[in-house]
């Protein structure tokens, strides 16, 4: 496989497990009703998450948009972790999951997030390696898979941006944000007794 075969693969599993996320969300509600406190705390902790999910992938498009395959990026977001755009999606799956003002649905949905991407992750890893060699081996063995280590940061004084990449990549990034309607609508559905609780 290629990096584009993963990617693609990558993208089809993604929209597999949203489509079965949001069916199971919306038969699902949080132990705490709408309009309770804790309720709405978490839903304001998961639209922390999300927009920093937005803004964080925007940060590492400017990195990598258009030289994902043609070069090894050691820069910037990619100086403190292998894979901050898969870090800041984790997140925003988490924000996702919280938009439903449940913990555990900000958890599970961090955790299918994680398991999609590290078995990505797995595959680039082994098509980087073989592009790249020493290069990768000595990035691979200094730079954490995901969470980002801060106390390795490098960067270069300029960058060249790839607009319409970085955009499409913004675009791309945005799909997160329809979390927040999507579960007050699923909600007030339930509130209306259209759609069963039934976890």
């Amino acid at each position: 496989m290629t990096i584009a075969d993963v990617q693609l693969l990558r993208k089809w599993v993604v929209r597999f497990s949203v489509l079965a996320g949001i069916c199971i969300c919306a038969v699902s509600a949080s132990g705490a009703e709408p309009g309770m406190l804790t309720h709405e705390l978490i839903e304001w902790v998961g639209l922390v998450l999300l927009v920093t999910c937005v803004l964080g992938r925007f940060w590492c498009s400017l990195y990598i948009s258009g030289r994902k395959i043609g070069e090894l990026v050691t820069v910037g977001p990619y100086s403190v972790s292998r894979n901050p755009l898969y870090f800041y999606s984790i997140l925003g799956a988490a924000g996702a999951g919280a938009q439903l003002g449940s913990v555990l649905a900000a958890a599970s949905c961090a955790v299918v997030a994680w398991c999609i991407f590290f078995m990505v992750v797995l595959q680039e890893e082994q098509l980087l390696a073989e592009r790249f060699g020493a290069a990768y081996a000595a990035y691979f063995n200094s730079v954490p898979r995901f969470f980002p280590n801060l106390f390795i940061w490098r960067d270069v004084p300029s960058l060249t941006v790839l607009t319409p990449r970085v955009v499409r990549g913004t675009i791309d990034s945005m799909w997160f944000l329809l979390a927040i309607p999507m579960a007050e609508w699923l909600e007030e559905l339930q509130a209306q007794h259209v759609l069963p609780i039934l976890f």
